[in-house]
């Protein structure tokens, strides 16, 4: 008996990688990303310094001061602190929830004549510069929040407690801390509306069909498969919103009323870091320079702790 043998064809050879151009490609990436975290130290390095004749002036009063007295050289940064989260948080409870519904609704709901020209639209508003928006909220949207919700609103809860603290607005001109609020939401809601629709669109289409196949309603797929899918994606989205929110300087500056105080009605004029650095900064000598630079570092500060946060809620998501 004669036994068959049967040769396999032989496979491709691989080429071997070039010994010196794997280790420029090597050598090359790990500069590139060496540079974002010198780039970062000395960012912080320079705010630090720069801020220090301040700290070292006010101690930690300088964070819970709510003077800003230029002919005393007393300064404090309670109320841009206070200003800042409060418009990055309004903003985020108009902006988020406009965001998600826009993002389902084009991806779940709309017909295909619409969805196009909509998801055209909010990329175009994300590319509009932030100086227009607050061109806008000055000229058109201040008249028109001062005449219709201001006026109307202070006369409604004048006198009431609590409600009339909060919402009550001593000069109605429209300049405000809620204004400043609602155009940062304008601003944010393209970012996260257009990175959350994207991120709908890649999940399989299997698992929605499985879930309609099973009888869920569309609430119910949106619920329970496409919002823990793309969970990540939201929180990773809402996150380069507040983000936003936190630094915007122009828009703020154009429409908060830049008032260096804290009044407990957020219709009341205020101020955020980044518009009181813009305000100041270019006339700004010796201590008050110091103060404004420790306001930028004190803002580096709370945007690097609100990242520490988004990376906690992505990976409690992702263990999930």
């Amino acid at each position: 008996m004669t036994a068959v043998t049967q040769t396999m064809p032989a496979a491709p050879l691989r080429k071997t990688p070039k010994g010196t151009f794997d280790l420029v490609f090597r050598n090359a990436s790990f500069l590139a990303a060496l540079f974002v975290l010198v780039l970062l130290a000395g960012i912080m390095l320079s705010m630090v310094i720069g801020g220090w004749p301040a700290f070292r002036e006010f101690g930690f009063g300088f964070i819970t001061s709510s003077v800003w007295d230029t002919q005393n050289d007393q300064y404090g940064a309670w109320p841009a602190i206070v200003g800042t989260l409060s418009t990055a948080l309004i903003a985020l409870v108009i902006g988020v929830p406009l965001s998600l519904g826009i993002a389902v609704y084009l991806t779940q709901l709309a017909p295909p004549w619409f969805k196009q020209p909509v998801a055209t639209a909010i990329e175009l508003l994300a590319a509009v510069p932030s100086i227009i928006y607050g061109m806008w909220g000055l000229f058109v949207f201040v008249p028109l929040f001062a005449a219709y919700v201001q006026v109307p609103l202070s006369n409604i809860v004048e006198g009431l407690p609590l409600v009339g603290t909060v919402l009550y607005s001593r000069s109605p001109s429209g300049l405000g801390i809620f204004t400043a609020g609602i155009i940062l939401a304008f601003m944010i809601i393209p970012f996260i509306a257009s990175i959350t629709r994207d991120m709908l669109e890649q999940i399989p289409s299997v698992l929605r069909e499985s879930a309609y196949g099973i009888g869920a309603t569309t609430w119910e797929v949106v619920r329970h498969v496409l919002v823990p899918q793309a969970g990540v994606s939201i929180i990773g989205a809402v996150m380069l919103g507040l983000g936003r929110a936190l630094g915007e300087t122009m828009a703020v500056t154009f429409v908060v009323g830049n008032a260096n105080r804290l009044s407990a009605s957020i219709l009341d004029p205020g101020s955020t870091i980044a518009s009181r650095i813009a305000n100041e900064f270019n006339e700004a000598l010796g201590l008050q320079l110091n103060a404004l630079i420790a306001l930028g570092c004190i803002l580096f500060f709370v945007t690097f702790v609100v990242l520490v946060i988004a990376r906690i809620l992505v990976s409690r998501v992702k263990s999930y």
